[in-house]
């Protein structure tokens, strides 16, 4: 069945929004005073956003899943002819996925924050604040953070689009593992967006959202967790692409 452009949008901005509703609330779970899941350690956040993935790639099957412009850009990088059924692989097709990722990313920080509201209400440290919304690194160091970032994301394409060629036809659950696996993996110097889209709507929400004692949205380090993953991913697309041609 071909997919239309509206149909790749909601169904993006659906599995999106499911994706960072999820990864966010888990983050906030963990590190806000006076939840029920408060110190709950840095696995809890990995299988948290690892499981949602699961549910993120599953609300938006329709139109491949991507929640990730790295993905949208691996796969355009490894010469892909469409995105969806029916979706060539265009520059309009390509905004429409930037597009719908954005405003998904958005809206699911909006509704984590509302479901965090009264522990957002409480005295924090506006770092912390911060964190539920977007990544910032333990050492900062911008260029060897970008190419931590670099490293994560190349990792999640690359084996993503191994995946395709799987004929045993897996599903998510691999795709949600493989996250997991990275975040406990390389996600400790910069917590890992591995996803552009999943740290710049959610970084914009921070800054227009009214979340007492919030502090600075970190603009200086927002360019690390955007590019970093669309090279890595750019990178990622190139030598699947090179490598399934060795292998004949």
């Amino acid at each position: 069945m071909d997919v239309s452009l509206m149909q790749v949008f909601v169904s993006e901005v659906a599995g999106t929004t499911l994706l960072l509703l999820l990864g966010a609330g888990v983050v906030a779970n963990v590190i806000l005073p006076g939840t029920k899941g408060f110190g709950g350690g840095w696995l809890l956040i990995n299988f948290g956003w690892g499981l949602a993935v699961f549910a993120g790639v599953y609300a938006a099957y329709l139109s491949g899943a991507h929640l990730n412009f790295a993905v949208t850009i691996g796969l355009l990088a490894n010469g892909a002819d469409e995105y969806a059924p029916g979706v060539a692989v265009t520059a309009a097709s390509t905004f429409v996925y930037l597009a719908a990722e954005m405003l998904g990313a958005f809206l699911g920080a909006v509704l984590a924050f509302l479901a965090y509201k009264k522990h957002f209400d409480e005295e924090a440290d506006p770092g912390t604040k911060l964190a539920v919304f977007s990544t910032g690194p333990a050492v900062r160091s911008y260029g060897w953070n970008f190419v931590t970032e670099a490293i994560g994301t190349f990792v999640l394409v690359y084996v993503i689009l191994m995946f395709a060629k799987n004929p045993a036809n897996l599903g998510p659950l691999p795709v949600a593992l493989l996250v997991v696996g990275i975040g406990a993996s390389l996600g400790g110097p910069t917590g890992y967006a591995i996803n552009p889209n999943r740290d710049l709507g959610p970084r914009i929400a921070h800054a227009l959202l009214p979340i007492k004692g919030k502090g600075s949205s970190d603009w200086g380090y927002a360019w690390v967790p955007v590019l970093g993953p669309i090279v890595g991913g750019a990178i990622a697309g190139l030598l699947a692409q090179w490598t399934l041609d060795y292998l004949g």
